[in-house]
């Protein structure tokens, strides 16, 4: 018998018409099975999956990982040149990241205001904005 989580995971594969493999459906059930927002790295997933018992490589995760990016599912915050993040709510948003504790949290997007964008090069169109606010504790 199927759980509501593997449900709610085949039917987010299912909206982006993936093809839902068994590793696949695995790390979708983690990433949207209780239907709260996450925010993970693919060492995160990937730690999660060993912990259900799920057998996947690290290579599997990131490859799921930027198939699930270009099917529209989640969306890629990169906080420095090293390390990303992956968020499963689409909206725009901005982000606190907490330095110290390597965290990814979303910020409330009520209190943000943007101006005014820089003019964009000739020939680009607008994709997204991200916004990621740096934090430290004092």
């Amino acid at each position: 018998m199927e759980t509501l989580a593997a449900k709610r995971g085949t039917r987010w594969l299912a909206r982006a018409g993936l093809r839902p493999t068994r590793q696949r459906l695995s790390l979708a059930t983690l990433l949207v099975g209780d239907g709260k927002d996450r925010h993970v790295t693919a060492e995160s997933l990937h730690a999660a999956a060993s912990a259900a018992g799920e057998p996947v490589s690290l290579a599997t995760v990131y490859n799921t990982l930027r198939a699930f990016c270009e099917a529209g599912l989640i969306n890629e915050i990169s906080v420095d040149g090293s390390r990303s993040y992956f968020d499963t709510r689409l909206d725009d948003h901005p982000h606190f990241f907490w330095e110290e504790e390597g965290r990814l949290v979303d910020a409330p997007a009520e209190d943000l205001r943007i101006a005014r964008l820089p003019d964009l090069p000739e020939g680009a169109e607008l994709s997204r904005v991200d916004v990621v606010i740096r934090l430290r504790k004092s």
